[in-house]
């Protein structure tokens, strides 16, 4: 029954994208028997079943129950069901009962259920909001030059 719904829900919002492109987002949706190395970046909603190994930048990250993040996250709102072991830097934040934590989220708002998994720090930050704009103009990532690097 899921299945049919989430097919309807997706024929439904491609076809009202096509007629109004600010109408209703259709998520890039990673299903269980993927598994993608790298980064994911993205303006929409993301939803995660498979297995990601790698940072991921979205406006709604949602990871279901058998999906898992490996990497750091940043996002305006993220919905944990699954794994994430990383950084999280999110304005809204939701962990479910179903969810392990692994890593630090800083965060404007939080809801845990009870149950849920935490092996981190969850830091509250005030100035979360709108994360992707201030995100987009500095790297997830620093590069590391030969010249920064011990040999020893």
């Amino acid at each position: 029954m899921k299945n049919i719904r989430r097919k309807l829900y997706l024929t439904f919002a491609r076809r009202m994208s096509k007629s109004d492109s600010e109408a209703v987002p259709v998520p890039s949706i990673v299903s269980a028997n993927t598994k993608v190395l790298g980064n994911i970046s993205s303006k929409g909603i993301i939803h995660i079943d498979g297995k990601v190994e790698g940072d991921v930048t979205c406006e709604e990250l949602i990871i279901g129950v058998k999906g898992s993040v490996v990497g750091s996250v940043i996002a305006n709102n993220l919905q944990i069901y699954g794994l994430l072991q990383g950084k999280a830097k999110v304005d809204s934040l939701f962990i479910a009962k179903t969810a392990k934590l692994i890593g630090d989220a800083t965060h404007n708002s939080i809801a845990i259920e009870p149950g849920a998994y935490i092996d981190g720090h969850c830091s509250h930050s005030s100035s979360a909001g709108a994360i992707l704009e201030k995100e987009n103009e500095q790297p997830i990532l620093q590069k590391v030059s030969s010249k920064d690097k011990k040999v020893g």
